[in-house]
């Protein structure tokens, strides 16, 4: 029995001898430093043995080769040089580019990525493509984001998103920050902005109230039809009572159900507490903080409607990479069109 252990033993010293030689030799490697270069070329060149000198410094016959070439006996011959290219890319920005770039951001401050690129190509006949300027939005810093930390609720169910205009609408009510109202308008009195978005098209449709209420929300139905020249076949909102009396626990049938009725128009309510089913509308309303709302000011509820419809408007007009970077304008009317041949 002890002889075993003392077999055992001898053998496990022994193991640890060998990982001792091993990592001694790994601690004789010698990195590729400049008095290393210098040394295997001279070496080489006086003995000429291109093998032995590999081995010595363990490097590559290549890398041997190369500094030999470049080697005239000055330490500066080896060393690392910059590989940042001479010249700029021939595709890359030119200086008047760059210069369209930062004056239309001077001048519009609030601007994204897609406004640019639209304009640019609309005005200055501006041929990149849209992940080129963003590159170049980052060299020139106009990205500044802070890091996101945090995780995302994941949805591995897929959403189907209609192909034609007209098949589903989704329908929601945002506050207007109270931040934007001049000092002299009532604390009180709040305002809402409903939003309604062709699912097919991206096409948005917005209208301001100083309630949200069944029958405003009937009112702004009738303002989407007049507005967009058709009626939906259906349409898609969460369940406050402004759309449903299902929450409030009311037996009457509500206002919005009845015109949907009357229109024949499906009304589809999305489950309670899950505003990522309604997340084009939401999503939109995200857009509308960042792009309206983070420098509105206005007077009353008619000066705030003035300066919305101009922002509606501009909105419609803006290039959206899910659409192929065409604008919500544009999108409809390839689907008109295509609806026309069928």
């Amino acid at each position: 029995m002890n002889c075993r252990k003392t077999n055992y033993t001898k053998g496990l010293e022994s193991l640890m001898d060998i990982i001792t030689q091993k990592s001694e030799n790994a601690k004789r490697y010698l990195p590729h430093e400049l008095k290393t270069r210098i040394c295997a070329v001279e070496m080489y060149r006086n003995c000429g043995d291109i093998e032995y000198v590999c081995r010595k410094y363990h490097i590559s016959r290549t890398s041997l080769w190369r500094w030999n070439k470049k080697y005239d006996g000055s330490k500066e011959s080896l060393t690392d040089k910059s590989h940042r290219p001479l010249s700029k890319h021939p595709t890359a920005h030119t200086e008047v580019e760059i210069k369209w770039i930062k004056d239309l951001i001077r001048r519009n401050p609030h601007i994204t990525l897609n406004e640019i690129w639209y304009k640019l190509k609309i005005n200055k006949g501006y041929s990149r493509k849209p992940v080129s300027l963003y590159r170049i939005l980052r060299t020139i810093g106009y990205y500044n984001k802070p890091e996101i930390t945090g995780t995302s609720r994941k949805h591995n169910k897929e959403y189907h998103t209609p192909k034609q205009i007209g098949e589903k609408w989704q329908i929601d009510v945002k506050y207007v920050p109270m931040e934007c109202k001049v000092k002299g308008l009532p604390k009180d009195i709040r305002y809402y902005q409903y939003t309604c978005i062709d699912e097919a098209s991206r096409e948005r449709f917005l209208y301001w109230y100083e309630e949200h209420t069944p029958m405003n929300t009937v009112d702004f139905i009738q303002r989407c039809i007049e507005y967009y020249g058709y009626k939906a076949k259906e349409i898609q909102t969460d369940n406050g009572i402004e759309f449903s009396y299902n929450q409030a626990e009311i037996k009457k049938e509500h206002p919005m159900d009845t015109l949907l009725n009357r229109l024949n128009i499906k009304h589809h309510k999305i489950r309670p507490r899950t505003p990522e089913h309604n997340g084009k509308v939401e999503r939109s309303h995200r857009n509308d903080n960042e792009r309206f709302y983070s420098w509105l000011t206005f007077y009353s509820l008619e000066d705030l409607r003035k300066q919305g419809a101009a922002y509606l408007k501009r909105s419609n007009r803006i290039p959206m990479a899910v659409l192929g970077y065409l604008t919500p304008k544009e999108k409809r009317a390839e689907l008109m069109l295509s609806l026309i041949h069928i």
